[in-house]
């Protein structure tokens, strides 16, 4: 079993000491008329605060950094270039939707990426959760289309990436005489998500990376199970995780109930709603976990679901002594996990507590 890798996350929609209404999302449903509050101690998502943390990560030896995509965050691809001559060896995971832009576009911009970092781009393929926020950028197609039209995106994506002059005449897209003068050298690692069987036929074809949301391990040992079998070829598996780590199990817990201490269950209530009415199966999944319920957060050893309560997509958080939290990430490479994508808030701090604490 090779070693694991461990990418960090960069938090373009901004930075907090505690999660609340606004962590990770404004506006995530039609219900939701405007960006909710920010704590009063939200850290914008500042280029120098942004630096900070991508040069943490790539000085603590975390692999790579996560860049999100939506409504909530700065957009992911201007971002991570404007990172590239701050760091020196970090990839970055940048998140993108294959629906909001033409696939022989995208090639050509992950080549120039590529050239520009010297190989240092990796690909994130967000299909999205919200049927919403999808209309809110002019994409009218429901949940199964999306990922039938991802399918192709990225069989164009890499028909241009061989350098070959192509033709593409399909059910969503049309190209006459492509051509990428400059491929990249290096093909960048694709990356992939979701639960539904859409999405476990898609990331069957085109995954390098399979990306799961922090599921208890049987459950994750069970999807990955079902994808390779349905890849029937080499694939990687990843897993999104937050991360509460610390000397003591006494004093993650503590840092664990802090973090959550602020909200109320008016707040709580809404937030659910709103996050029910999405159509991710998977984000249905991390809801199930604890129903919105304060006293079912613990859905699994060291695995807090607290963040959930009110954070869309990844709601889990492995939360112990560094040894705990190490034994916990040992049971999940034993299922079939090759790739950790962590976060904690802050995540600056929070970078340092996990490298120095459990690296």
């Amino acid at each position: 079993m090779s070693d694991p890798v461990y990418h960090w996350f960069l938090p373009t929609g901004g930075d907090d000491h505690a999660v609340g209404a606004g962590t990770h999302g404004g506006i995530i449903g039609a219900q939701d008329a405007a960006p909710l509050p920010r704590s009063a101690t939200h850290r914008a998502p500042s280029l120098d605060y942004l630096t900070q943390i991508a040069r943490a990560a790539d000085q603590l030896g975390y692999a790579g950094v996560l860049t999100p995509t939506g409504v909530h965050c700065e957009d992911a691809w201007l971002t991570t270039a404007a990172l590239i001559a701050a760091t020196r060896r970090l990839k970055f995971l940048v998140a993108f939707r294959p629906g909001l832009i033409a696939p022989a576009l995208a090639a050509q911009m992950a080549a120039t990426f590529q050239r520009l970092s010297e190989g240092r781009l990796l690909l994130n393929v967000v299909i999205g959760s919200s049927a919403a926020e999808q209309r809110g950028y002019g994409d009218f197609f429901d949940h199964d289309a999306r990922y039938e039209r991802a399918g192709e995106f990225l069989d164009v994506v890499r028909t241009a990436w061989s350098g070959e002059r192509f033709d593409h005449a399909g059910e969503h897209y049309t190209v006459e005489g492509g051509l990428l003068r400059e491929p990249p050298a290096v093909r960048p690692t694709v990356y992939l998500g979701g639960s539904s069987p859409a999405a476990i036929r898609l990331a069957a074809r085109h995954a390098d990376v399979y990306l799961t949301w922090g599921e208890p391990v049987e459950q994750v040992a069970e999807k990955v199970a079902k994808v390779r079998a349905e890849a029937a070829r080499p694939i990687r598996f990843g897993i999104r995780l937050h991360v509460i780590t610390r000397p003591t199990a006494e004093q993650a817990w503590a840092d664990a109930e802090r973090l959550i201490a602020g909200l109320d269950d008016e707040t709580i209530r809404q937030r659910q709603e709103s996050l029910r009415g999405l159509d991710s199966v998977g984000q249905r999944r991390m809801l199930d976990l604890h129903g919105g319920d304060r006293d079912r957060l613990v859905v699994a050893p060291n695995l807090w679901a607290g963040i959930g309560l009110v954070r869309g997509g990844a709601g889990t958080a492995l939360v112990g002594s560094h040894a705990e939290v190490a034994a916990r990430i040992g049971e999940y490479r034993a299922a079939g996990i090759d790739e950790f994508i962590l976060s904690g808030y802050p995540h600056l701090e929070e970078a340092y507590a996990f490298a120095e604490g459990v690296f």
